[in-house]
């Protein structure tokens, strides 16, 4: 948003929901009534009610349900955490915006929020069904202090400050879990995936793009056929509209703070929190590996390092460091803990 208009939103805000005069507007912006006039008309064009008395003034009345930046930061508590946005109507993918900006020096903690997607990105080349006006999506470049081999981890954590984000705004903290490595699950369906790409110089990242995707007031109803059983809204599941300005600002903040702590004592400094929403344990689980191999058995827990332990059917305990895991159904249709389940 143009000084102009921004000035006089930052105006009317303080006046909260009192008049303001457009003689003081004028004066304390040091500009013409008429170009007062064509800021408000501007805000209006971008949603904002105002509404205006002949030689009164202006009022704000209501904003739009828009993921405008200025909206966003208003209020927002972060430190380093998208301080800077980067704002599309629509655009591909938030993720290739955020790479670009990674790979052209941008600095820690730079968001890139659209409206929608036309080529929203998941986990191993999966689309992310992304409608517009309705969800978040969400880009964030960082860059911290970490080895390559270190770098998985930081998606379990962003995976913490997203669950948490969602139980505090749901006031239903039982409901919401997380499915290793990247989903957030509510009552089992999925409502969040991650993405994490990353640019590194020897052993060492650069830069992470940590790409966010949460299912906020779309109707489940309205999924692609193929995961319409699979996935819900934080709307459908609870009956009730979500404030998506409110629920970015919780989600900058969480994540913040998670990976703070992560970057100054490593993911073992927030594992406890992860394995509080981590409900797989005791699971029989299909993993299918990036080289293509699949793996069955029992979720036993997660390492230090955020690697999967797996007790293998066919006798002994791995590591799974990457791959999709698929939760085994039951005869009856509901998955529940193996018998053969060993301490984690």
């Amino acid at each position: 948003m143009n000084a102009g208009p921004a000035r006089i939103l930052d105006s009317l805000r303080r006046a909260t929901g009192r008049t303001c005069s457009g003689q003081t507007l004028s004066g304390d912006l040091g500009v013409s009534r008429a170009q007062i006039w064509k800021h408000v008309q501007t805000l209006r064009n971008r949603g904002y009610e105002i509404h205006a008395e002949a030689g009164d003034g202006y009022r704000l009345d209501s904003v739009p349900d828009r993921l405008y930046p200025e909206e966003i930061q208003e209020g927002l508590g972060t430190h380093w955490l998208a301080r800077r946005i980067h704002y599309f109507d629509s655009i591909d993918s938030t993720n290739r915006v955020a790479l670009e900006l990674a790979r052209e020096g941008a600095e820690h903690g730079i968001a890139v929020v659209a409206e929608a997607q036309t080529a929203g990105r998941g986990r191993l080349g999966r689309s992310f069904h992304s409608p517009a006006f309705q969800n978040l999506y969400t880009s964030l470049v960082l860059r911290p202090d970490l080895t390559i081999a270190e770098a998985p981890a930081w998606i379990l954590a962003a995976a913490i400050a997203v669950a948490n984000a969602i139980a505090a705004t749901l006031e239903d903290d039982d409901a919401v879990e997380i499915k290793w490595p990247n989903d957030v699950l509510l009552s089992g369906l999925k409502t969040s995936g991650i993405l994490m790409e990353l640019g590194a110089e020897a052993t060492r990242v650069d830069y992470l793009v940590l790409g966010i995707g949460v299912n906020l007031n779309v109707d489940r109803q309205t999924f692609p056929d193929e995961f319409r059983h699979l996935a819900t809204s934080l709307a459908s599941h609870s009956g009730r509209r979500i404030d998506r300005i409110e629920f970015t600002r919780r989600l900058y903040t969480e994540l913040e703070t998670i990976l703070d702590a992560c970057a100054k004592g490593g993911f073992d400094s927030v594992r406890g929190r992860f394995d509080e929403r981590f409900k797989m344990r005791g699971r029989r689980v299909k993993v299918k590996q990036l080289d293509g191999r699949e793996l069955s058995g029992t979720a036993l827990g997660i390492d230090a390092d955020g690697a999967l332990r797996l007790e293998l059917e066919a006798g002994g305990v791995c590591r799974v460091i990457a791959g999709d895991v698929t939760i085994v159904k039951d005869p009856i249709g509901h998955d529940g803990p193996s018998r053969r389940l060993k301490e984690a």
